[in-house]
């Protein structure tokens, strides 16, 4: 009996705030994922249910590869990236190759237990410094959002709350790196909202 074929699997998530998925999709293509093997979410608000993460992981046989772009695509804190790891790579029994870091690729596996501590410890420190980058992200946008009040500004209509990522997304605008219309688009507002909370701002 012939051994079965090894397939490749890509996954790409995003998050209701970027829904660009080019950069991820750009790596999957160059990866040549087939498009029956590739899986996208796109997250809405605080649901992480994420329908075709889950398809994925129920196709997947032992030997397969699943290739991620960076560590945080398969959860959205430290205790469930560990999860998800612990299931595709030990109930699974299939590998992960996470891109962005070479040294997380089980392919390359050390068969001695120091190898393994490595790889494991790695895994580790990078879910923790995922999760903490993120956290200390939202700690800057709502110290940002007080400081701003605290000096008077105020942000459009009291009916409507300035979203808590709202200074991270005005200055990639006042930088040039979006245009006005994404700079809304990607805080849910029209673009006239937008402007007023940023003439207000930069009073």
């Amino acid at each position: 009996m012939e051994p079965r074929k090894q397939r490749i699997f890509g996954y790409v998530r995003v998050s209701a705030r970027d829904q660009n998925i080019d950069r991820q999709m750009v790596v999957m293509e160059k990866l040549k994922i087939p498009k029956n093997n590739l899986f996208i979410d796109k997250l809405s608000g605080k649901d992480f249910n994420r329908p075709n993460y889950k398809r994925m992981v129920k196709r997947m046989r032992a030997g397969d590869v699943l290739y991620i772009k960076s560590i945080d695509r398969l959860g959205r804190d430290y205790t469930e990236i560990i999860e998800q790891w612990r299931i595709i790579t030990k109930k699974k029994k299939a590998d992960i190759v996470v891109v962005d870091f070479p040294l997380l690729d089980t392919r390359k596996k050390d068969k001695d237990l120091t190898g393994t501590f490595i790889a494991d410890l790695v895994l580790q420190i990078l879910s923790y410094v995922a999760q903490t980058e993120r956290e200390n992200i939202k700690q800057r946008q709502r110290e940002g959002i007080t400081a701003a009040k605290a000096k008077g500004v105020r942000f459009g209509r009291p009916a409507k709350d300035v979203p808590e990522d709202f200074l991270e997304i005005y200055e990639k605008w006042k930088k040039k790196k979006i245009s006005l219309r994404e700079a809304a688009r990607r805080l849910e507002v029209d673009h006239n909202t937008f402007k007023k909370w940023a003439s207000q701002i930069t009073v």
